[in-house]
């Protein structure tokens, strides 16, 4: 497997993160890679020349774009990295970042307008996008931002913008970042259920909020390494964008300003404006009559220029393929499918398909997982090694690929990340539940009649024996051990030196760099390069990017993997409750978290931990605990950005 060596790597100084200038060369040879992700030309394909031109000025009424118009839409909620359907209405990054590139070189759009709203997405996912809103601005024309309520992630982002505004009432809390765990020990033995855990890692701490009562000194040390960075990072780019010392960033998240007005005071927004003055403003702006603004639709921005025939019609083409979500191994066994999931069969029948596809020359991997089932990821990790000794691969990590999604990403020829993606946690956990105790109160009686040593090894009516817990602890050593050698074995170096950034321990992305975990910091622009250079294709030459992956809607999306800390107590009693008490405790639940209200400070999610213990199945999960603003304004979490929004008074 061809990597790029560290030795060869260099990261020239004075770059905030996310825009790293670099050469690499690699074993394949000497890969010369662009100094910069995104390079801003102003006429890239499907927009400029003489017969685009006249292609624009003949468009189908349903393609045509008023010239002087401003391309407006509203962010909130989340933003999947896999493209949604072809008719559904919701925003996705593939959407977005597509529609920054092509309103950067289309003459007939004079600028943007963003909404900020509520946003949970990642901060990876927010470097990627402050990369495409840098890049649109480097064509001079306007870009705006709007918000009302505001914490650090939507502040990181709307700083990208020339200009911000807010109402004089906006509710802009800007006042640093905290982390942390919610640990359910004491309800477990209120309710009498043992937990079981066996981690191998000294750093997997997956489990620990159902075996302890408070945080350990490990989990300390690597979450604040991670808080950290993106301390560091968000005052670096504000920073940059703002014409501000790192500083002057900290001293204003320290100051704790209550009023827009101080902000804009600082100069950390442009100005105070509600939204009809706002409105007003891109009447000035745009082309049309002094009543009405001129609105290019995000689609049909991201439209332009794709052309189908001419994808059928080239030699070759970079197929992506997205990955998002839990990994379960689909159809029994293992975690149970949810509405966000990366199923094994399914990502194994994609990658078979860009395998056996001939028009494909290399292939994006975008994975965006905290892991799941050990043995659902070594088969697409095997899918994956199969499918690059047979064409280039190249991993794209986004907000997290920790544990089960780093497994998939040792398959690959190159690993990409972004500097505050969340990865490594190449460790393993795994266990039951003991509900003796549990079923003594209730008066529940479970009898079983079983043959052979270890039948009843898995079972949840009583402790394990001594003998049991030695074979589950062979089990999970043997599966840490087949995972830590496998990574080894994709970084090019022994088991002994990997095992120092091995033992569970999650990595920013700019430190797994740092440690040789990856190759590149960077996002989708970074692997396209990537992948053209393995394929032998100029990176001048315009390749059709093909995508592989679509949404799949689930309305009876269960355990989403976002949920508020306050429902963790409720999903660790019915994952280990028998069926017929399900319904009593759901009521009684309720009630409680009602009265006590969500804790708001911090946002974790089970990842399938809770349902996938109970199967006994070894899991390469890594705790996804989200570092999040202390002053994050409240949003539906998971809601998906609707696309048909239009700020600024109407569509």
């Amino acid at each position: 497997m061809t990597l790029i060596c560290s030795q060869f790597l260099e990261i020239l100084e004075g770059v905030h993160l996310g825009m790293h200038v670099f050469m690499a060369e690699a074993a394949c040879g000497h890969l010369l890679l662009r100094q910069r992700e995104l390079e801003f030309h102003s006429a890239p394909e499907g927009v400029s020349g003489w017969l685009n031109q006249a292609r624009l000025a003949f468009a189908l009424p349903w393609r045509q774009i008023s010239d002087g118009s401003v391309m407006a839409f509203t962010l909130s909620g989340a933003l999947p990295d896999v493209p949604q359907g072809r008719f559904s209405s919701a925003m996705s990054m593939p959407l977005l970042t597509e529609a920054l590139k092509k309103a950067a070189a289309d003459p007939r759009i004079r600028g943007i307008a963003v909404k900020i709203d509520p946003l949970s997405i990642g901060w990876a996912k927010l470097q990627e996008l402050r990369r495409h809103i840098d890049y649109f601005r480097e064509s001079g024309k306007f870009s705006l931002a709007y918000m009302e309520r505001a914490g650090e992630k939507e502040y990181y982002l709307a700083s990208a913008f020339e200009e911000i505004y807010a109402p004089p009432t906006a509710s802009l809390g800007l006042r640093g970042f905290s982390v942390g765990g919610s640990f359910l020990r004491g309800v477990l033995d209120k309710i009498g259920v043992e937990p079981e855990i066996k981690r191998i890692g000294k750093y997997k701490s997956a489990g620990d909020q159902l075996l302890r009562t408070d945080m350990s000194d490990s989990q300390r040390e690597q979450l604040s390494a991670l808080l950290d960075d993106i301390y560091a990072g968000f005052s670096a780019d504000v920073a940059s964008s703002r014409g501000k010392t790192e500083a002057e960033v900290r001293e204003m998240l320290d100051a704790g300003y209550h009023q827009a007005e101080e902000y804009a005071a600082q100069g950390w927004i442009t100005g105070l404006k509600y939204e009809d003055e706002v409105e007003e403003l891109l009447k000035q702006r745009t082309g049309g009559k002094e009543d009405r603004v001129l609105r290019a639709p995000l689609r049909r921005v991201a439209a332009v220029g794709n052309s189908v025939l001419r994808k059928l019609a080239s030699r070759q083409v970079i197929a992506v393929v997205r990955t998002a979500g839990a990994i379960n191994g689909g159809g029994g066994g293992g975690l149970p499918s949810t509405g966000s999931a990366i199923t094994a069969p399914d990502v194994i029948r994609q990658l078979k398909a860009v395998k056996d596809n001939k028009k494909v020359a290399a292939v994006i991997l975008r994975i965006d997982s905290p892991g799941g089932d050990a043995l659902a990821s070594d088969l697409m990790w095997r899918e994956i090694q199969q499918l690059a000794a047979k064409k280039p691969v190249i991993a794209s990590m986004v907000d997290v690929a920790a544990s089960g999604g780093y497994y998939m990403a040792m398959g690959a020829t190159h690993i990409v990340a972004e500097p505050l993606t969340i990865t490594g946690s190449i460790g393993v956990v795994t266990g039951k539940f003991s509900l003796e105790r549990l079923f003594e109160r209730v008066g529940f009686n479970q009898t079983t009649i079983s043959r052979g040593r270890y039948a009843e090894a898995l079972t949840g009516a009583r402790p394990q024996s001594s003998e049991e817990e030695a074979w589950f602890d062979e089990g999970a050593w043997i599966a840490y051990r087949s995972f830590r050698d496998r990574a080894a074995a994709s970084r090019g170096v022994s088991p002994d030196d990997l095992e120092a950034v091995a033992q569970g321990r999650v990595w920013s992305g700019r430190q797994a760099l740092e440690h040789g975990l990856v190759d590149v910091l960077g996002g989708i622009g970074r692997a396209l390069q990537l992948a053209k250079l393995a394929a032998d294709i100029p990176l001048a030459q315009n390749v059709p990017v093909i995508e592989f992956s679509r949404a799949k809607v689930n309305p009876l999306a269960l355990l989403s993997g976002s949920r508020s800390a306050a429902w963790l107590p409720f999903l660790a009693a019915m994952s280990v409750l028998p069926p017929q008490l399900h319904s009593a405790f759901r009521s009684l639940y309720g009630s409680v978290a009602a009265s006590a209200g969500g804790l708001n400070e911090i946002q974790a999610s089970d990842g399938g931990l809770l349902s996938g213990l109970r199967s006994g199945h070894p899991l390469a999960l890594s705790p996804i605990v989200e570092v999040t603003a202390v002053s994050s304004p409240s949003s539906t979490v998971g809601q998906v950005c609707d696309c048909r929004q239009e700020p600024f008074g109407g569509k």
